[in-house]
């Protein structure tokens, strides 16, 4: 109470077999006290909000996860809105509700664990507008009510964060599969979405993304520190065969809680070893990581490697002065073949414009004096034409000489010409 507060109460009149009687007390001054707050009633408040803190926090973090998720593969609830209900899915047995598929029950097979709460709001909704029993029972369908308590178990599982966390844990849609270190093809396509995959699972956000070939490396070294070390949630309390409150007595309960005790840890174990095989044959076969790899085994031998680089160019530049000794000595090679075919050549042509001069001789009748030229100056021609020849080895000088001694032979000067060139010789 505040101190400075002065209460004023105002009394009913005395009834009348009290009257004439006096009173000898009155109200004590106000005093301000200070309470603890401790009590067992204080505690369960406690205990009550933290619960609550935490079921708004899980359902806050969880739609802020789903909607991140929705946008990257570009999906919304938009998209399920015409789910087709087959015949095997309308006659679901309420009773074997671990064994139905919540998401398809409400609609929301594609969006699965990335359905926002939102999402399972509105489709349970839909949902219960088409299959409420009244509905049913309207259309003539009475007792039909199995598939609407179907309906109403997956909403109860997919909003409250724990037990739809365990559904999510073993929804049997979601691939549970892992690459093998053998497997072929790009490494980036092949681990990059089982990683996405398995990032859902993780206690602590965001999950840093394998990247590309071009990450640096401190991107790629801090994602494999992340996956060695990573803290899932995944967990498997929806698998156990039955349930502690089924249990007869004290000692059977006890004996069922520690039957699935053990069954979760072993499959628990089970999955921290499937991951740890993943992470393990992503680092063997990541590209950058082998790479990086090699660049540190380069430069822990650095020094060898500096001997055998000098080594590799001295042996590269041996090669290439081999390689290029070759080639010149095979285009000597060639050259001299083409100037012995160029030399056998000419010869010919020399040999037959020799034969040629040698025609113009004894056509112009060895350029006599007479119709008929004598055996005197048959000899006389033929020494000037063999000192013509002998003297004229080159092939263009025989030729022009020839050609020099036609032009006067058709001028009738072919003797007095043939002197002059014979003279010059």
């Amino acid at each position: 109470m505040c101190g400075a507060c002065e209460p004023t109460l105002t009394l009913s009149a005395a009834p009348d077999s009290v009257q004439g009687t006096n009173v000898h007390a009155g109200f004590s001054a106000p005093v301000q006290r200070a309470l603890s707050p401790v009590g067992v009633y204080l505690q369960h408040y406690v205990r009550r909000d933290a619960a609550f803190s935490d079921h708004l926090k899980a359902h806050s973090d969880h739609t802020a996860a789903a909607a991140a998720a929705n946008a990257a593969a570009n999906l919304s609830l938009a998209d399920e809105d015409d789910e087709e209900e087959d015949d095997e899915l309308l006659s679901l047995d309420p009773k074997e509700w671990k064994q139905q598929d919540h998401y398809a029950v409400l609609g929301l097979s594609k969006l699965r664990y990335r359905a926002t709460l939102d999402d399972v709001i509105k489709a349970h909704r839909k949902k219960v507008l088409r299959h409420h029993p009244d509905k049913k029972a309207a259309q003539g369908h009475l007792n039909d009510d199995r598939f609407f308590k179907c309906i109403q178990k997956a909403f109860e599982i997919l909003t409250d964060p724990v037990k739809r966390r365990q559904w999510d844990s073993v929804d049997p849609e979601i691939s549970t599969s892992i690459p093998s270190a053998k497997d072929k093809g790009d490494f980036f396509a092949t681990y990059g979405p089982v990683f996405a995959r398995e990032a859902r699972f993780s206690t602590k956000q965001p999950v840093p993304e394998l990247g590309d070939d071009s990450a640096a490396r401190e991107d790629v070294e801090a994602f494999y520190e992340f996956w060695f070390n990573f803290d899932s949630w995944r967990s498997f309390e929806y698998l156990d065969k039955e349930s502690a409150d089924d249990g007869s007595n004290r000692d059977n309960k006890r004996w069922i809680e520690g039957k699935n005790k053990k069954e979760r840890a072993n499959r628990k174990k089970e999955d921290i070893q499937r991951l740890q095989s993943l992470v393990d044959n992503a680092f063997k076969v990541d590209p950058r990581m082998i790479r990086f790899k090699e660049e540190d085994k380069k430069k822990r031998n650095s020094k060898r490697n500096a001997r055998e680089e000098e080594e590799r160019k001295a042996a590269e530049a041996k090669k290439l002065a081999e390689e290029e000794a070759q080639k010149l000595a095979a285009q000597k090679e060639a050259d001299e073949e083409e100037a012995k075919k160029q030399r056998q050549a000419n010869h010919k042509l020399l040999k037959k414009e020799q034969r040629n001069l040698k025609v113009l001789f004894k056509t112009a009748n060895y350029f006599a004096a007479g119709e008929t030229a004598t055996a005197a100056e048959i000899a006389a021609a033929s020494e000037k034409l063999d000192k013509i020849i002998a003297a004229k080895k080159d092939l263009d000088a025989l030729v022009a000489v020839r050609t020099e001694i036609e032009a006067a032979h058709a001028a009738g000067t072919g003797g007095a010409t043939v002197d002059e060139i014979v003279a010059k010789l």
